[in-house]
């Protein structure tokens, strides 16, 4: 019994000192890694994903991917699937949402001051544009967004915006009088092509392409690269290159939920927006110009105003600011024509 006991206790110890040494020889072997729970991040745009503004998101979200090493994912939701600009900015107010991506002017709905941008040719070229977005002015209204809810990150570009219509060539302002002009529920807007003789008629963008092969508009105005993707050439004859508004896109985030980012996280997007912007108003030039190609290939009869045509709407149009200087703010009004005096030298 004792010579039992005492075998026993031997290969007790024996079993102890093999599981210490055990312990012990994996020192050498990297403990296994704590699993990183995945960040996803839903953004929502109105347009489609052959869209320059989708083309930028997605070269954000592998920028995002890679920086992140795949901890941080961002999922873009097209076509208005989540909700139409208004919607979108009401989920990212109310923390139900991460991401959307409006054009500046549904934007007044929140903040008349963001109607700046729908100010008829107040930018003169994408060299101007650029100066502005990414200087103080460009910032001061990005940061004034916190105010409302809202982080705003970068701009991209759905860019300048040119008049379509089925009824005859545009040269002059007197050929747009009279003309059924599809615009978005903007009071600039509105305000502008009345004074242009046309008559405003305000309806959502899904509407628009029935509404113009049943002939119950004439024309509608967006940047060439919507035009043509929508395929507007098969219900309208004519294209003027007016380049009468330039609209960016903004990129916000809900402040509710930007706030609970860890700072390394905030930083890493900040810095990766900045990349994919850049690369989104660059690809946008590029495809913007292949589209009015592909508006007179298609059968469209492409018109460029020249500098002598284009001064006659400028002109027709002057007095619009001076008419929304008290709900833009007459300081903003005078800000950012000031950095586009200064951009333009």
């Amino acid at each position: 019994m004792k010579k039992a006991l005492k075998v026993a206790s031997v290969l007790l110890v024996l079993a102890m000192a093999v599981t210490l040494l055990a312990g012990c020889g994996g020192g050498d072997k990297k403990p296994a890694e704590q699993k990183v729970e995945k960040k996803v991040i839903k953004v929502s745009i109105g347009l489609n994903d052959a869209s320059p503004e989708y083309k930028g998101l997605e070269k954000w979200k592998e920028l995002v991917a890679k920086e992140s090493k795949g901890r941080i994912e961002i999922q873009i939701f097209p076509s208005a699937q989540l909700g139409d600009d208004i919607k979108t900015m009401t989920a990212l107010r109310a923390g139900t949402l991460e991401m959307s991506g409006p054009s500046s002017s549904p934007m007044a709905t929140i903040d008349k001051r963001w109607m700046v941008f729908d100010l008829p040719f107040l930018f003169p070229n994408e060299k101007v544009v650029d100066a502005v977005l990414d200087g103080p002015f460009g910032k001061k209204m990005l940061d004034s967004l916190s105010a409302h809810g809202l982080v705003g990150l970068m701009y991209m570009e759905n860019g300048y915006r040119q008049v379509t219509n089925s009824k005859r060539e545009i040269k002059t302002p007197d050929d747009i009088k009279g003309l059924k002009i599809r615009t978005m529920e903007n009071p600039v807007h509105l305000a502008a092509w009345r004074k242009l003789g046309a008559n405003p008629t305000p309806m959502p963008f899904s509407e628009v392409f029935n509404a113009m092969q049943q002939k119950t508009i004439d024309g509608q105005e967006n940047p060439n690269t919507t035009n043509f993707l929508q395929k507007f050439y098969e219900v309208q004859k004519y294209t003027t290159l007016s380049k009468h508004v330039y609209t960016p896109f903004v990129i916000m985030y809900s402040k509710k939920l930007w706030d609970t980012l860890p700072k390394e996280d905030q930083a890493l997007l900040m810095k990766t927006g900045k990349e994919a912007s850049k690369w989104q108003r660059e690809y946008n030039r590029k495809v913007d110009a292949e589209a009015a190609q592909g508006l007179a290939k298609a059968g469209m009869t492409v018109t460029t105003l020249t500098p002598e045509q284009q001064k006659l709407f400028m002109d027709a149009t002057k007095d619009i600011a001076a008419q929304f200087e008290k709900e833009i703010g007459k300081d903003v009004i005078d800000e950012v024509k000031a950095e586009i005096a200064k951009a333009s030298k």
